[in-house]
């Protein structure tokens, strides 16, 4: 009898660690997933093939379009990409006084300051005068562009390069700090 129960005791300690070993190697641990949404890289907003027109009260004084805009409303920011073409018009007659192109933009919705990246480019109808650049600030409140990048002024009297860049919108009063150029 304790020969049968010893035997018993064995077979149930082997079930037992057959179970015990059955279940670690059959555990399944799920993965972690973080289900939080990052408010600073998601965008609140998100379009495509945009057209936006900047008015003040019957001036219009800026068309933009864009292939795609991202609004993220915490840090006021807009962020365009996939190309970028801005018309800027003349409050007295009404027609373009010059665009802007740029691979990307970030607008300071505050301030509707504007940072154009990426070969950018703004062309004034009036002068004929090109500037080229990487980085290009657009100040509103000045209507002014300023850039402390390399830059190069293209006009009917020269090419003028330099370092640093201030100018109107339509490119007539415009400064190059630490320039070099040619004359026409």
């Amino acid at each position: 009898m304790r020969q049968l129960k010893f035997t018993f005791y064995i077979i149930n300690l082997l079930i037992a660690g057959l179970y015990f070993i059955s279940c670690e190697q059959n555990k399944v641990v799920p993965k972690q997933i973080n289900d939080t949404i990052n408010v600073e890289t998601t965008p609140d907003q998100l379009s495509w093939d945009n057209e936006v027109l900047f008015v003040d009260s019957s001036y219009t004084k800026a068309k933009l379009t864009a292939k795609k805009a991202m609004v993220f409303q915490k840090r006021m920011q807009t962020i365009l990409e996939g190309g970028l073409y801005v018309e800027f018009y003349s409050r007295y007659t009404k027609k373009r006084m010059s665009y802007l192109t740029a691979d990307k933009a970030e607008i300071d919705d505050r301030t509707k300051n504007m940072l154009a990246r990426g070969n950018v480019v703004v062309f004034s109808d009036s002068s004929n005068t090109k500037v080229e650049t990487q980085l290009l600030h657009w100040n509103n409140k000045t209507q002014m562009f300023y850039s402390s990048e390399f830059v190069k002024v293209t006009s009917p009297k020269e090419i003028i390069q330099g370092y640093g860049f201030e100018s109107d919108q339509d490119l007539t009063n415009y400064k190059i700090f630490r320039v070099s150029g040619e004359r026409r």
